[in-house]
């Protein structure tokens, strides 16, 4: 089983993920005291795998009561933060705490997850077991799991989620799984919500419907964690956010600063044209402050031209160039997390591209390197 209950979680060499046995410990009164300023901290936190680089030397602060956005590029380095963070992988050197409590420590650890929700980005479960059985079973492994609330906000959950509990794992579609993983992980009212890339799968109703949700848990005072590669889920979610590349933390900004230097990818078809005119037509357009990486697609005579370059100036003035020079089609959308990146941070972050992403290669070696350890 694979999610929330991340304090009992082992591979069981099928590619599943089973449990074992025994309960998490239960909070202490440390952890539900409420007087905590951070829900997570790490200290030059660090993992190789072997010499393939998971995350170098980060050193973040997520305040308690927060939504606090994760983002990077797929290998970057964010699965292997969370996995770090709940206990699952080994730091190579540096430290973190989870609600107060030291992670590289197994009791404390322990403790933590205890009182933290889980969404991994690939959820897997034993196919041959039905929706509410999985439910009750991994809400068992915490204090409060299935009480009379814990029951009633599941059932609340699935209905929001338009989820039948009474269907088998088997029969569930990629979407229906991921709902599976976000109840589990909401079920027994964690104090740290952690998510791993959670709306892959999801329609965009049920997306606008998990928005929703998180908004009024973190309004009742959850914190979540929302990790993620797509930038407008963050900007419409999250309060702050932590940008991480090649495994390192390039930054952390407020969703406001970052709303504030908006980038846009344009893409400017001109009318059939050699390329002469082509050029001189997009002049006044590539001119503007604002304007950078501009690249033509075709360069042929008497063919159509079009220019795409990205764009961090007022919109009014680019609307205004456009309606003043003939164009057949215009596409206006958001950049990829690394043309971004390269905009705002330049080659900050990038080391050894030899080594390679380690969110593929990671499961193996680590699974080797930890082979008669536990």
């Amino acid at each position: 089983m694979h999610g929330t209950t991340a304090s009992s979680m082992t591979s069981n060499g099928n590619g599943r993920t089973g449990l074992r046995p025994g309960r998490a410990a239960p909070a202490s009164g440390g952890i539900a005291s409420g007087n905590l300023k951070a829900a997570i901290e790490t200290f030059g936190l660090t993992k190789f795998y072997g010499k393939v680089r998971g995350i170098v030397d980060l050193s973040l602060v997520v305040p308690e009561g927060q939504i606090f956005g994760f983002i990077g590029p797929n290998g970057a380095g964010k699965s292997t933060t969370i996995r770090t963070l709940l206990g699952l992988l080994r730091p190579t050197r540096g430290t973190a705490r989870l609600l107060g409590h030291d992670v590289t420590n197994p009791h404390e650890a322990a403790r933590a997850r205890a009182q933290v929700g889980y969404v991994p980005g690939e959820v897997n479960y034993y196919d041959n077991l039905r929706v509410a059985d999985l439910l009750a079973y991994s809400a068992s492994f915490y204090p409060n799991g299935n009480t009379a609330e814990c029951v009633r906000r599941r059932h609340e959950l699935a209905e929001l989620l338009d989820l039948d509990l009474s269907r088998r794992i088997d029969a569930l579609s990629l979407g229906n799984r991921k709902k599976v993983a976000l109840i589990q992980a909401l079920q027994h009212r964690p104090r740290l919500l952690i998510l791993d890339e959670p709306t892959s799968g999801l329609d965009p109703l049920v997306q606008a419907r998990l928005f929703e949700l998180l908004r009024a848990e973190n309004r009742a005072g959850m914190t979540v964690f929302f990790s993620s590669h797509v930038l407008n889920e963050v900007q419409r979610l999250c309060d702050s956010v932590a940008i991480i590349r090649d495994g390192r933390l390039v930054t952390v900004e407020d969703v406001e600063t970052l709303r504030a230097r908006q980038v846009r990818r344009v893409k400017v078809t001109l009318p059939a044209a050699g390329e002469a005119q082509a050029r001189a037509t997009v002049e006044p357009l590539l001119s503007l402050p604002g304007v950078s990486d501009a690249r033509w697609e075709s360069n042929h005579t008497d063919l159509p031209h079009a220019v795409s370059f990205l764009y961090s100036g007022h919109p009014r003035e680019l609307l205004s160039t456009l309606a003043s020079i003939p164009v057949s089609d215009v596409l206006i959308e958001e950049p990829s997390l690394e043309e971004i990146f390269l905009q705002y941070y330049g080659d900050y972050g990038v080391e050894g591209a030899q080594e390679g992403s380690t969110e593929a290669a990671g499961g193996v070696t680590e699974q080797a390197s930890r082979e008669g350890t536990e």
